[in-house]
């Protein structure tokens, strides 16, 4: 990077950090900070979701796949993600939002404490955070390995400068800050990724290649099989449902997009944009990623470096700032989206059970403490971020496919299907169970074996196996041991239906105060 690069860089940072700025005037309480005052537009929302699933990993993890594999890429990561928003978007997407406008909860898991019992709220609650700081922290680990191949600045440089900027604008502006500055690098995403795309195109023309005949090329020899390598039909079967919970909420950030929208109307609309944005937008950016190997010579053995070294090659300075910038929207978008989850997850949640004055927290102290922990989440993981390449997480894609995937389900199922009509029986002790058991398959298809996966359990069991155990526990001993008490009924009935006042008043009469800090989401003393 030049001198230009760097103005282009830097430009962009300046302008989150305005962004943040301008938003603090829109967050007056923590239902604001959260939530957005319930007041998002359905586009912003749904731009928002889009944008709160990428990060940097897209460019350095999943290019190594398409630079070994080709199209499985798409077809085993964005495809499926794709699917399950679109699925979701009838099926879990109007309820989530109702827990907000019926419910009146700021935070995701907040309304787990009266649909199941609070012990099961604060085992989800907390292995819900501990395991956004480890995805986290792979996030960082990854913009900041793609910042050093341009700058040369070392990976823990690298973590600090995104992670400092992010916590800026995160922090003073919350949600707002999020959605809107997700808009803007939404902006910057398309016009790096077509960029990117183009001079791709123009590269193969100049080889005489062109776009029909890279595909005959040695060098893309099967990569155009749809499922090849460990990912294979067990993994993208795993991967649709795990997607289907992870995208629509249960990894939390995704679920507060849906939360913020007026209505459950419009958090499906929010939904189904998001989907269409997933089944198109990612072949434009895989592309280029499924031509590199025509192009460049990755240095790192999984290729992960493919994509920064073909736009060190292919763009003009200026441009190349545009990309660096793009990778950094990514990152920056889902980072600061996922500090806000856990933040709401743990002013909420947990820090009412720990603390009897944070259960009295009022409209000002309970917006301070969810600044202070949405900086304290980041901090932990940047901390993280620093051992990503350590012996224990192996490299960025095993955190993010064997971890985060394979340890969502067993978190997410509960909260998830919770919600749902057909798994009212399923109570605390089908929580629980499904949770621990969920946790521990993990841990018996990964650990007791070694790492490599041709040496151990295949890489699709791995991913498969603790959603597998959970599902079937939750769901066999809901219907082996019911507990689906009339208060219990009441929550499922609100979330499922918006109601015009007929009957509504009894179920409300039977659904507890939610649990959490002393301000409901308007930030208004409880009477």
């Amino acid at each position: 990077m030049n001198s230009l690069d760097w103005t282009v860089l830097i430009g962009y940072f300046g302008v989150m950090v305005a962004i943040g700025v301008w938003s603090h005037r829109h967050v007056g309480d923590v239902g604001d900070f959260f939530t957005a005052g319930g007041k998002m537009p359905w586009w912003l929302s749904g731009i928002s979701h889009h944008m709160s699933g990428y990060s940097a990993v897209m460019f350095t993890g999943y290019a190594g796949i398409a630079y070994t594999y080709g199209v499985t890429s798409f077809i085993t990561w964005s495809f499926p993600i794709a699917l399950g928003i679109a699925v979701g978007s009838k099926l879990f997407a109007p309820r989530i939002n109702r827990l907000r406008s019926r419910l009146h909860v700021a935070s995701p898991l907040e309304y787990l404490k009266n649909r199941y019992n609070l012990p099961t709220q604060q085992a989800l609650a907390w292995s819900g955070m501990l395991l956004k700081i480890v995805d986290v922290g792979a996030k960082w680990a990854a913009i900041a390995t793609l910042l050093s191949v341009f700058t040369g600045v070392t990976l823990t440089q690298g973590i600090v400068i995104t992670g400092t900027i992010t916590a800026v604008y995160c922090t003073i502006g919350g949600l707002w800050a999020d959605a809107l500055t997700e808009l803007g690098q939404f902006v910057i995403q398309l016009l790096a990724g077509l960029t990117m795309f183009v001079a791709v195109l123009l590269k193969l023309d100049d080889k005489g290649i062109g776009f029909f005949g890279a595909w005959s090329e040695p060098a893309l020899h099967g990569h155009g099989k749809p499922l090849v390598g460990p990912y294979g039909t067990v993994f993208l079967l795993a991967f649709l449902f795990i997607k289907l919970f992870e995208y629509n909420g249960g990894m939390l950030n995704q679920a507060q997009r849906y939360m913020a929208t007026s209505s459950a109307r419009e958090a499906e609309r929010s939904a189904r944009l998001s989907a269409v944005l997933w089944l198109v937008w990612p072949v434009v950016l895989f592309f280029p990623m499924w031509m590199s190997p025509l192009l460049v010579d990755a240095r790192k053995p999984d290729g992960s470096d493919s994509y920064a070294l073909m736009t060190e090659q292919l763009l003009p300075h200026g441009l190349l700032g545009l990309v660096v910038v793009g990778f950094f929207s990514h990152t920056m978008a889902m980072c600061s989206s996922d500090a806000n989850a856990i933040a709401a997850v743990f002013t909420r949640d947990v820090a009412p059970v720990l603390s009897r004055r944070a259960r009295a927290w009022g409209r000002r102290s309970g917006l301070v403490a969810a600044r202070v922990t949405t900086v304290v989440f980041l901090g932990l993981s940047m901390a993280v971020a620093t051992q990503v390449n350590s012996p224990a997480f192996k490299d960025i894609i095993t955190v993010v496919i064997k971890w985060v995937a394979g340890l969502m389900g067993p978190i997410a199922i509960p909260m998830m299907l919770g919600l749902l009509r057909p798994f009212r029986r399923s109570g605390p002790t089908a929580a629980l169970t499904s949770w621990a058991a969920g946790l521990l398959a993990f841990w018996l298809v990964n650990y007791p074996v070694n790492w490599n996966v041709d040496g151990g359990v295949p890489l699709q069991y791995q991913v498969s196996a603790p959603l597998a155990v959970s599902l079937v526990l939750y769901v066999v001993i809901g219907h082996l041991k019911p507990e689906d008490t009339p208060e219990r009924l009441a929550i499922i009935e609100r979330v499922n239906t918006d109601g015009d006042g007929s009957g509504d008043s009894a179920a409300a009469a039977a659904v507890p105060a939610p649990a959490g800090a002393g301000d409901d989401v308007a930030g208004k003393q409880p009477s």
